[in-house]
C-alpha cells in the first residue's frame, strides 16, 4: 500500500509538486488531485480532465537498486498494474507503447514517468497517471477517449478507487528487487501490447523538435513484433524489413 497519500482539491500538477517534494518523502508516497490546472502528459502535452470525475495522481518511487539502463521497467510496472486494475473492473485493456492504456481502440489512461538518476542508478522516479473514471463527455479535439464509466456503465468514488489501483501497481513494484522476477515482466508486457502481431497502418514521423501535427511522414503497413533492448518499438514491414522506432517517431493510424 502507499506509504502516504495526500489529496489536493486543486493543484497545478501532481507530478510537479511531488517532484519538488521528493527529497522529504518516502518511497511509494502519492499526491492525488480532484483537479489539475496544468496536468502534463508525454512530451509536454497537456492532460485534460474534468474536476472530480477522474483519477489524476502521481507516485513517488525510489528504486535505488535499479540501474539507469533499466528505466523502462518502471513503465512496465505501472502499465501492468493499470491493466490488472481495469481487468478487476471488468475491462480488458491493452498497453499502447510505451505506456498509454487502451480499452479496445480508445484511450482510457495516460502516464508520464520522470526519472532522477544518480551514479548510474535511479534515485527517484515520479509516475504521473491520469485515468478517465467517471467522465462521459470529452473535448471533441481528442481523437479516441473513453472512461471506466463508459466501459462498464457504472459510477465510481475516485477516492475509494485509488487504493485499489495502487495495490495493483505495487504488486509489481515489490518484485523489482528480484532480477528473476524482473525478467518475467517483458513477457507480460508483450502479452498486453496493443496491436502486437497484427498488420496495421502507421505513419513514420522523423525524429524532430517540430510538433507532430506539423510534420508529414510516410505511411506504412507493418506489424508490431515487440520491444528492443533500448525500449524502442520493433516493427516488421510487409517486405520483411525490420525497423526500430523511438517515442514520437511512429504514429498509430486508428
Amino acid at each position: 500500500m502507499a506509504d502516504f497519500i495526500r489529496w489536493f482539491d486543486t493543484v497545478d500538477s501532481t507530478n510537479t509538486r511531488l517532484m519538488a517534494d521528493k527529497a522529504d518523502l518516502a518511497d511509494r508516497s502519492v499526491y492525488a488531485a480532484m483537479f489539475q490546472t496544468a496536468g502534463r502528459g508525454q512530451k509536454g502535452n497537456r492532460w485534460e480532465s474534468r474536476s472530480g470525475e477522474n483519477l489524476t495522481f502521481s507516485i513517488l518511487l525510489k528504486p535505488s537498486f535499479l540501474p539507469a539502463s533499466e528505466q523502462f521497467i518502471l513503465s512496465q510496472v505501472v502499465a501492468l498494474g493499470l491493466t490488472d486494475y481495469l481487468l478487476e473492473q471488468g475491462v480488458e485493456a491493452t498497453i499502447k507503447w510505451p505506456n498509454d492504456i487502451y480499452a479496445g481502440d480508445r484511450k482510457i489512461c495516460g502516464t508520464l514517468i520522470e526519472n532522477t538518476l544518480s551514479e548510474g542508478r535511479i534515485a527517484a522516479a515520479v509516475a504521473g497517471i491520469g485515468l478517465n473514471v467517471n467522465q462521459r463527455e470529452f473535448d471533441p479535439s481528442l481523437p479516441n477517449p473513453t472512461s471506466l464509466s463508459l466501459q462498464t456503465g457504472r459510477e465510481y468514488d475516485v477516492r475509494e478507487e485509488l487504493p485499489k489501483l495502487l495495490a495493483c501497481i505495487f504488486r509489481y513494484y515489490e518484485r523489482l528487487d528480484s532480477p528473476y522476477a524482473r525478467n518475467g515482466f517483458d513477457a507480460m508486457y508483450l502479452e498486453k501490447l496493443y496491436r502486437r502481431g497484427c498488420w496495421h497502418s502507421f505513419e513514420e514521423m522523423p525524429a524532430s523538435d517540430i510538433p507532430t501535427e506539423h510534420r508529414s511522414g510516410r505511411r506504412i503497413e507493418a506489424r508490431i513484433l515487440g520491444i528492443d533492448t533500448e525500449a524502442r518499438l520493433l516493427l516488421e514491414l510487409r517486405d520483411g524489413t525490420l525497423r526500430h522506432y523511438g517515442f514520437k517517431e511512429i504514429k498509430y493510424l486508428l
